[in-house]
C-alpha cells in the first residue's frame, strides 16, 4: 500500500472527531499533519468557537486547524444569483403529499471545500491531474456503533482511515473520554436549520433567542422552495419546511425527551452525515445537481 504523502483529520467539530485531534495531541494514536474543518457559515455558535478553542492544545502538537468554506450556506440558499444546492428540506404537495428535498448541502459545502484543501497540499489544485499513487490520509470520526458509515473514498488520492475502529472505541467511549479530559462541554456539529434536528436539539437551540430567530425566519423565507428557483421563473410546487410536522417553525410545539444532556444522536461531519438518502421530494422542480 502506497504511503501516505499527508495525514489529515476531518475536523467536524463534534464527538468524534475532536476525541480523534485530542488522542493525536496525545501521542495515543498517529499525530496529523493538520485537521480542516469545514464551515458551512451557519453552525451554532458553540461549534464555530470549538476550533478555536482547539487550537492551543493542537498546536502544542504540532496539528494546525485549517478553516475551509465554500460560502455561507444560509445566504447562498436566500440568494437568488446563487445556485442552490437542496437541504434535505421537508415537502408538502399541494394535495398532502408528504416527502424530502434531496440533500446535497453535505457534499457542496463540507467534502468538496475539503477535497479542495487536500489537493492543495498534494500540488494538485483545481482540476489538474493527481498522479496514481500520490494519496493523502484522511482520519473520519467514526465508532463501532457507527461502523455502517465508514465508507471508502471515492477519489483515487485520499484514503479513509477510522482510528475510533481500529481502537474499538464507542462513541460512550468518546464522551467518557472527552469529559476525563476536560472537553466535556464538545457540542454536536450540525447546521442552525438542519432538517434533521430532533426535538432535543430545536429545544436546545431555542435557549438562545438570536440563534431560535434566524433559524424562524429562514424556514419562513424557503417556504415556496429557494430564492433561486423563484428567481429562474420556476416556482416549486408545493411548501418547504424545516420541521418534520411540515408547519412553519415558530408554530412547532415541541416535545422535547431530553434524556441525556450531552446527545447520543451523532452530529454532521463531512463524511459522516447519519441520515440516509431522503425519498425524492414531491415538490416538482428539485433537481440534484452533479
Amino acid at each position: 500500500m502506497t504511503a501516505p504523502a499527508y495525514r489529515f483529520l476531518s475536523l467536524g467539530a463534534g464527538v468524534q472527531s475532536t476525541t480523534l485531534l485530542l488522542l493525536a495531541a496525545a501521542g495515543k494514536i498517529a499525530p496529523f499533519d493538520a485537521a480542516i474543518f469545514a464551515d458551512t457559515g451557519w453552525e451554532p455558535p458553540e461549534v464555530v468557537a470549538h476550533p478555536d478553542r482547539l487550537e492551543g492544545v493542537a498546536a502544542q502538537a504540532g496539528i494546525p486547524i485549517r478553516r475551509v468554506s465554500a460560502g455561507d450556506i444560509r445566504a447562498d440558499a436566500l440568494d437568488p444569483s446563487h445556485r442552490f444546492a437542496s437541504m434535505p428540506l421537508f415537502t408538502l404537495g399541494p394535495d398532502g403529499e408528504r416527502g424530502m428535498a434531496r440533500r446535497q448541502c453535505t457534499s457542496e459545502y463540507k467534502i468538496r471545500p475539503i477535497k479542495k484543501e487536500v489537493r492543495h497540499w498534494l500540488g494538485f489544485p483545481g482540476r489538474t491531474r493527481i498522479p496514481a499513487g500520490t494519496v493523502a490520509e484522511m482520519s473520519i470520526g467514526i465508532s463501532l456503533d457507527e461502523i455502517g458509515r465508514a465508507r471508502d473514498s471515492d477519489v483515487g488520492y485520499m484514503r479513509n482511515v477510522f482510528p475510533l475502529l481500529d481502537l474499538k472505541w464507542r462513541r460512550e467511549d468518546c464522551l467518557r473520554f472527552l469529559a476525563d479530559s476536560g472537553w466535556a462541554s464538545t457540542p454536536r456539529s450540525a447546521c442552525v436549520g438542519c432538517p434533521f434536528h430532533t426535538d432535543d436539539e430545536w429545544a436546545r437551540i431555542k435557549q438562545d433567542p438570536r440563534t431560535w430567530q434566524d433559524a424562524v425566519a429562514f424556514d419562513a423565507a424557503i417556504r415556496s422552495g429557494s430564492a433561486r428557483a423563484n428567481a429562474d421563473g420556476h416556482p416549486l410546487r408545493g411548501q418547504f419546511y424545516l420541521h418534520a410536522q411540515r408547519i412553519p417553525l415558530a408554530e412547532v410545539t415541541l416535545r422535547p425527551r431530553m434524556e441525556d444532556p450531552q446527545p447520543q444522536r451523532p452530529g454532521c461531519g463531512p463524511w459522516t452525515c447519519p441520515h440516509s438518502e431522503p425519498a425524492p421530494a414531491v415538490a416538482a422542480g428539485v433537481q440534484e445537481v452533479a
